[in-house]
């Protein structure tokens, strides 16, 4: 009998630690990141001349390629549709919608695409091995409001958009979102300022365009406290930036505890941007990358989508986006 009883625990201990092997090895194959896009990002120009152009991501690709990157690059089928225009109504008013269609067909093609990407990029960190996904998609987003005209650059919040998304189709209760744009994202705090599900921090320059994100604005009713707004103001350095995610965020997302992470990463807050006047550099958003790469393990499993918002001095966009990718890639 004593000799049955051995066998038996010895049995179960080899399968619990077959079943650790398996599953650590697993997670050690684990793909880190990927980084989503498509030619049709090529295509649309708000006017000749415009900083938004589609070099911008044509720049990132060719500097993933020189990094040897090329390997985390995946072109996404594009089926733009109903299906995308019914997510893109999560946030948009049928009137906006309907407006940006007719006034510019191309802008409403191309805006759905990224939505569409974002969408599938959740998908993926959700029904896939990779733990997080980089959106190369154009044109930015986070300015996006119910005006039916282009704000900012921005027809559709594809941020906002992929936070319904996930909250509606996976039931993730608390979504963090991370915005280190030089520009405030307006959009996506007037989307969630009531909102307690979302959790919005934001750092960036309140007197530049379009003049909002003062840090006296909190949320409202239930979402009072969810809303973070972190003025940063001209020659701010890797080190400022920095202190205010490390002395800032990291106090209220251990609180929070999100279950999912996006980031609005606009790199016009690097240094050289023609539309913008802080000092950070490639370092900076490597630091940066880490600290919320850093919640997401802790927090949520990895689970994190970042989607290009700003940056319009190409070379410098291209850089800091490839030094962004590569600390998502590593490993854990």
């Amino acid at each position: 009998m004593k000799t049955k009883r051995k066998l038996v625990k010895y049995l179960v201990s080899l399968i619990i630690l077959v079943f650790y092997r398996f599953n650590t090895k697993a997670k050690e194959n684990k793909i880190n990141t990927k980084v989503l896009s498509d030619k049709i990002f090529f295509k649309h120009k708000i006017s000749k001349d415009h900083p938004e152009t589609p070099d911008r991501i044509k720049y990132i690709i060719n500097y993933l390629n020189k990094s040897k990157l090329n390997h985390l690059i995946e072109n996404v089928d594009i089926n733009s549709g109903n299906i995308i225009e019914n997510w893109i109504k999560e946030i948009h008013s049928n009137n906006h919608i309907k407006n940006i269609k007719e006034m510019e067909p191309l802008a409403h093609k191309v805006s759905s695409a990224a939505v569409e990407i974002c969408i599938k990029g959740v998908d993926m960190i959700f029904n896939s091995d990779v733990r997080n996904i980089f959106c190369a998609v154009r044109p930015p987003g986070h300015h996006a409001l119910n005006t039916g005209k282009e704000e900012g650059f921005c027809y559709y919040n594809h941020v906002a958009i992929t936070a319904k998304y996930i909250q509606k189709k996976y039931l993730i209760d608390r979504i963090l979102i991370v915005d280190w744009d030089y520009h405030h994202g307006n959009s996506t705090e007037y989307f969630f300022y009531d909102d307690p599900s979302v959790l919005f921090f934001s750092s960036h320059d309140q007197y530049a365009y379009p003049g909002t994100g003062s840090p006296l604005k909190k949320g409202k009713k239930r979402g009072l406290g969810y809303n973070i707004n972190v003025h940063l103001p001209c020659n701010t350095t890797d080190k400022q930036i920095i202190d205010v995610y490390k002395k800032k965020l990291l106090p209220i997302v251990k609180k929070f505890k999100p279950e999912f992470i996006l980031i609005s990463a606009g790199f016009d807050s690097r240094v050289d941007d023609p539309l913008g006047c802080y000092k950070v550099t490639d370092n900076g958003f490597r630091e940066l990358t880490k600290i919320v790469l850093n919640i997401a393990n802790k927090f949520c499993d990895g689970k994190l989508l970042s989607i290009l918002e700003g940056g319009y001095n190409l070379d410098g966009n291209a850089s800091a986006a490839v030094a962004h990718i590569k600390e998502l890639n590593k490993k854990i």
